[in-house]
């Protein structure tokens, strides 16, 4: 797989067996829960995904303390992709941020209170993303600078976690003082993540690299986001065309299955092949837009899987995947499909993708 999900092809082999959950390897997602409405934070193919957000305070300042905040992504099979996370809080009373590194504020704010030394930010919300690949080193900590992008803990644990160090001012300078932040909000990139209250938890330990010493956080709250497909998007993101090698007929995707965008009543809902428009998008207009721009079709989704039966024997059946993107705003360097399918736990062969059981 390389840049996109442009006819993207694989083969299962399976014979009968139990129902099972079905992942492959690198993001797209199939879920059949999405036929249940519902808006709670909840994936019912992996109900014990979340991405859990860590605060250690590391050090006191005069006026505040120093900072270690790390996002771990503990989802099975979902990653936060390219232009990656953003995340955003509430100070509870007037703190600033002196300084930040491995991440920034995207607005410094209102700072004219300040006579001097001017702080990184002075917003009472202040939204922060992660820094760029190449970021010079002295703005560098572990585990930053990725452009935001983290991987699954289940697929790629090396990769599955984000950090930055945030110089806290005007605010507490013991754990008895020192007001925890409200109102945690977690884009990654787009919207579908839910963020719980911060809860002071027990201060993480650290272990040296020889094993011989533990230090510990002087305080640590964890923030835990669950996601939400019906949060993320109203409609599907994707639909299920089949055919098979006995039938030379092509079941394709409902009519509208991802909605009924009309470029005569909505403009731009979706672009022709041969249009005009369609070389300014690819050009990067729009580029900062989340919403779908996809090619005019009759299911309108942005990506469809096309499910072929190849052979169909007493003892096995073999089936090849297409899959097909139709966003021209985004393109899938990490992606998955998850397929839920009652002869899953008995798979003998695949080709050209990984496998890897979710939970039964």
């Amino acid at each position: 797989m390389a840049t996109d999900l442009s006819s993207s092809t694989s083969a299962v082999t399976g014979s009968m067996g139990k129902l099972a959950t079905f992942g492959l390897s690198i993001l797209f997602v199939l879920v059949l829960s999405t036929l249940i409405p519902s808006t709670e934070a909840y994936d019912s193919l992996d109900p014990n995904g979340n991405i859990t957000i860590k605060w250690d305070i590391m050090q006191w300042t005069p006026d505040g303390y120093v900072a270690v905040v790390t996002m771990f992504n503990y989802q099975q099979y979902r990653h936060i992709q390219a232009p990656g996370w953003t995340l955003g809080w509430t100070w509870a009373k007037k703190e600033v941020i002196w300084s930040m590194v491995g991440a920034q504020t995207t607005e410094q704010g209102d700072c004219s209170r300040f006579k001097g030394n001017t702080p990184h930010c002075c917003k009472k919300d202040p939204t922060v993303v992660d820094l760029l690949p190449g970021t010079p080193y002295n703005q560098q900590i572990a585990n930053c600078c990725k452009g935001g992008v983290i991987n699954s803990w289940v697929q790629d644990p090396a990769n599955a976690a984000s950090s930055f160090q945030v110089s806290v001012g005007a605010a507490g300078t013991t754990n008895k003082t020192v007001r925890v932040p409200k109102n945690f909000t977690l884009r990654a990139p787009g919207p579908g993540y839910t963020c719980g209250v911060a809860k002071i938890v027990k201060p993480t330990k650290f272990v040296t690299q020889d094993g011989r010493r533990t230090t510990q956080a002087l305080m640590t709250w964890n923030v835990t986001c669950t996601y939400s497909q019906f949060l993320a998007q109203k409609t599907p993101t994707c639909c299920v065309s089949l055919s098979s090698f006995y039938n030379d007929t092509i079941v394709n995707c409902p009519t509208c299955t991802c909605g009924c965008q009309n470029n005569a009543t909505q403009p731009g809902s979706c672009v022709e092949g041969d249009s005009p428009y369609l070389a300014s998008v690819i050009d990067g207009a729009g580029k900062n837009s989340f919403t779908p721009l996809v090619q005019c079709t009759s299911h309108m989704c942005p990506v469809r899987v096309h499910w072929h039966v190849k052979l169909n024997y007493k003892e096995y059946w073999r089936v090849k995947i297409a899959i097909t993107n139709f966003n021209y705003r985004m393109n899938y360097t990490q992606w998955n499909l998850v397929i839920q399918h009652p002869n899953f736990d008995n798979l003998t062969q695949l080709f050209s993708f990984n496998y890897k059981s979710l939970t039964p």
